[in-house]
C-alpha cells in the first residue's frame, strides 16, 4: 500500500471508468496530444490507482499516455465473492484494460504485488506488451519476509469486518497522516472486496516464480526499487534483475512506494528505458 501525499488530481490527469469485456475498472489517466506510447500501471496489495497519480501526471508531461487502475475488487473497481482472483485472472484484467484504452502494445509496470501480476501478464501474452517494468517487487511470493504478518492478515479477513481489520493495521503501523488522507486510506481499505483482498494476500504467500518464463519472451525489462525498500530483500531483487538481463535501478529518497515518495526521481531513472524502447519499436 502507498499513502498518497495529496488527494488532488494534478493537471492533465482525469478520473475515468475504463469499460472492458471483463468489466469496468476505475482509473486515473493522462492522455497527451499525439502520445509517443502508452503505459499501464498495476498497483499492489491494499493499493489503488492513487498510488501512481503523481507518476501518471509526469508520464503525460513526457508525452506518454498513462493509465493507472484499481484491480478487480480494489477500491473503486467492484469485485464479487465468486469472481476469479487467480494471478492469471488479474493478468487478463491488465490485458483487457490496456487493450481497451490503447489497442496496440503498451508498456507495463507492476508495483509490489502488481509486479507479480505483470510478470504473469507478460509470460502469458508477450505480444501485448512493448516493455515490462518491475517496481519494488520480487520473483515470487514474499516467503519468510512476509509470512507471519500476511498469515495474520488472512486470518483477520476471514474473522473480522474490514473496518476492524483496518483499525488493527493502522494501530500497528502508527504512521502520522493528515486527517483527509487518513480518511481516504480507511475508505480505500474498507471498500475492497474481502474476497479480492484475501486472494491477493494469499498470492503474496504462495505465488510461483515466473521469472524464467518472462525472460524467455524477450520482452525488454526494467527493474527498480526505492533506496530503502523494505519488502522483498534487496539481494533477491538483484538476482531477479540479473536473471532478466538487467540491473536494479535504485531511486533515492524513496522506500517501497517511489511513485509517491519520489516520483520525479523514479521518472528520471525509468524514462530513458521507455524512450529507448519507443525508438527501437518498428
Amino acid at each position: 500500500m502507498s499513502t498518497p501525499r495529496s488527494l488532488d488530481l494534478p493537471a492533465g490527469v482525469d478520473a475515468q471508468r475504463v469499460e472492458t469485456p471483463r468489466g469496468a475498472f476505475a482509473a486515473h489517466v493522462a492522455r497527451p496530444h499525439d502520445p509517443t506510447g502508452h503505459v499501464l500501471l498495476v498497483p499492489g496489495w491494499t493499493g489503488s490507482k492513487e498510488d501512481f497519480t503523481p507518476l501518471v501526471a509526469l508520464l503525460g508531461d513526457a508525452g506518454l499516455a498513462a493509465t493507472a487502475y484499481d484491480q478487480r475488487g480494489q477500491h473503486e473497481t467492484p469485485g464479487r465473492p465468486d469472481d476469479d482472483y487467480s494471478l492469471e485472472a488479474f493478468a487478463e484484467d491488465a490485458l483487457a484494460v490496456a487493450s481497451s484504452v490503447h489497442g496496440t502494445a503498451s508498456h507495463l509496470l507492476g508495483h509490489s504485488f502488481g509486479g507479480l501480476v505483470a510478470q504473469v501478464a507478460v509470460a502469458e501474452g508477450p505480444a501485448a506488451w512493448r516493455t515490462l517494468s518491475l517496481l519494488c517487487t520480487g520473483p515470487a511470493a514474499l516467503g519468510e519476509a512476509g509470512d507471519r504478518g500476511l498469515t495474520r492478515m488472512v486470518e483477520a479477513i476471514d474473522d473480522l469486518p474490514l473496518e476492524q481489520v483496518h483499525e488493527l493495521r493502522e494501530r500497528e503501523r502508527a504512521v502520522p497522516t493528515p486527517p483527509e488522507v487518513a480518511e481516504f486510506v480507511r475508505r480505500r481499505f474498507t471498500s475492497n472486496a474481502a474476497a479480492s483482498l484475501r486472494a491477493i494476500t494469499v498470492h503474496l504467500l504462495t505465488a510461483p516464480d515466473r521469472v524464467d518464463d518472462v525472460a524467455a519472451t524477450g520482452v525488454p525489462v526494467w527493474v527498480g526499487r526505492g533506496l530503502d525498500d523494505d519488502a522483498w530483500p534487496h539481494e533477491l531483487q538483484d538476482a531477479m534483475a540479473a536473471r532478466l538481463g538487467t540491473r536494479v535501478h535504485v531511486v533515492p529518497g524513496a522506500a517501497h512506494s517511489p511513485a509517491v515518495e519520489n516520483p520525479e526521481g523514479l521518472v528520471d531513472a525509468w524514462l530513458p528505458f521507455l524512450a529507448d524502447a519507443e525508438e527501437e519499436a518498428p
